[in-house]
């Protein structure tokens, strides 16, 4: 599998940021966590300007063997289905990555669907749908690799066109799945704190979901619990191509948008393979998907938003964008003490 080289983000630069930023027309530390924002961006792009180029929503589909066995309320289909949605542009995440001026790039990681060659998809399949990890593990250790391989392969692409900062987002029915139980091997949560309601179960439809997931996780409970080993027994294709790419994207120094409950699981993995990706990452929001609060403060993350969303797709990272770039604007474009001949305090 490809190595990836993050070297952690270079904190000597943060003092002159910091004194940029003290420096501006406001009282100090008044525009809160968009000064954290701006020292971040700065910091990782070494420099006291730093500039967002090509803002990239690349959303990766995929299915799960583990949705026929009914933890989901929709069918497996609704994964394809979402795809040409995608691409017509009539999604949610189509709709705010218009309206903030983002691009967006969708990829078949693994959908049980022959899409032949369609124009604006990347074709990235790495298998039809993962096996259903009640019975087997969900992918092999060779597939596993694969994903994440072309995962960053896709990242680099974008990367060389002059992309700097990216968000992902994903599809694919019953990943919330295979993100809760990643999350409760990885941070050692119990399994029950990791699990929702996903795309809108009943009690009887989680309850369901609960018992399903607990066997499955009984099933291989002789598995080892290092990131790939879950990854690859859990895991789908859309995950495992978003770790990938999340590690690309900090290997080029890029920001990453980190959207809600399943693209931090995939982070999980990532960070569990090289912890200085958390660098990189600005959390954007945090899902109304139970499991995703204990998720961020397990990695002492901060988000952005609190919208109640769980839509996925990336809609959380599109809809916190503009923050984002409102925190680099300040810092760019808001005048000194000096340069606007305002008093400071005394």
């Amino acid at each position: 599998m490809a190595t990836f080289n993050i070297p952690p983000v270079n904190k000597d630069i943060a003092a002159a940021l910091q004194h940029k930023i003290d420096n501006k027309t406001k009282p100090l530390g008044s525009l809160g966590q968009l000064e954290k924002i701006a020292l971040q961006a700065g910091a990782i792009q070494q420099t006291l300007s730093p500039a967002l180029q090509q803002p990239t929503i690349v959303v990766f589909a995929g299915d799960h063997g583990i949705a026929k066995e009914g933890v989901s309320p929709f069918p497996q289909e609704v994964t394809y289905q979402m795809v040409f949605n995608f691409l017509q542009g009539g999604a949610g995440i189509n709709v705010f990555t218009r309206q903030h001026g983002m691009q967006i790039r969708v990829v078949d990681a693994g959908v049980n669907f022959d899409f032949h060659q369609h124009p604006g998809l990347i074709h990235a399949k790495v298998g039809m749908g993962t096996k259903s990890y009640l019975h087997e593990p969900a992918m092999t250790m060779i597939q596993c690799r694969e994903a994440i391989e072309k995962g960053a392969a896709i990242v680099r692409e974008i990367h060389q066109e002059g992309c700097n900062v990216i968000g992902f987002g994903e599809m694919g029915i019953s990943n919330t799945s295979s993100a809760a139980i990643i999350m409760s091997l990885l941070c050692d949560i119990p399994l029950a704190q990791c699990i929702g309601r996903g795309t809108g179960l009943d009690d009887e439809g989680l309850a369901k979901k609960c018992a399903i997931l607990s066997e499955a996780v009984a099933h291989h409970k002789g598995i080892e619990k290092t990131p790939l080993q879950v990854l690859s027994t859990f895991g789908g294709f859309e995950i495992a191509m978003m770790c990938g790419a999340m590690l690309q994207a900090a290997a080029a120094g890029m920001i990453i948008l980190v959207d809600g409950f399943i693209s931090t699981s995939a982070l999980l993995v990532a960070s569990g393979l090289d912890k200085h990706i958390l660098d990189y990452c600005i959390f954007t929001h945090q899902s109304n998907e139970q499991g995703h609060q204990l998720m961020l403060a397990h990695l002492n993350a901060v988000p952005l938003l609190q919208l109640g969303m769980r839509l996925g797709e990336g809609t959380g990272a599109a809809v916190a964008y503009p923050l984002i770039r409102s925190a680099v604007n300040f810092l760019n474009e808001m005048a000194s003490f000096e340069s606007a001949g305002v008093s400071n305090k005394a």
